[in-house]
């Protein structure tokens, strides 16, 4: 269980790009930093930067596949969040315009 207070998940979740990230996540369940770059065409080191800010905040956890970095929810999350993260999941993505990649590299 992680130490998360509501307070730390609105800040994460406080940027568009890392709300995006989250969404794409909470939607493929994991997913490899090559489809964020895809779906959300920003820059690789854009979206790393932030994926190592969430990853700060417990928010996910990355596993490695040879040269590939995948992200998913922290299933350590607590129950409270895991619903916030569902409940604003889906209007977000459509707030935000995000689609649900199709994996390109593995």
């Amino acid at each position: 269980m992680t130490d998360l207070s509501a307070t730390k998940l609105c800040k994460c979740l406080g940027d568009d790009l890392r709300l995006s990230l989250v969404c794409l996540m909470d939607a493929q369940h994991e997913i490899c930093v090559c489809d964020l770059v895809d779906a959300l065409e920003a820059p690789q080191s854009t979206i790393s930067r932030h994926l190592a800010q969430l990853r700060q905040c417990e928010l996910v956890v990355a596993r490695r596949q040879g040269t590939w970095m995948h992200y998913r929810l922290n299933p350590e999350l607590p129950e409270w969040a895991l619903t916030v993260i569902e409940t604003l999941a889906e209007p977000a993505r459509a707030q935000l315009g995000l689609r649900t990649p199709a994996p390109v590299c593995c």
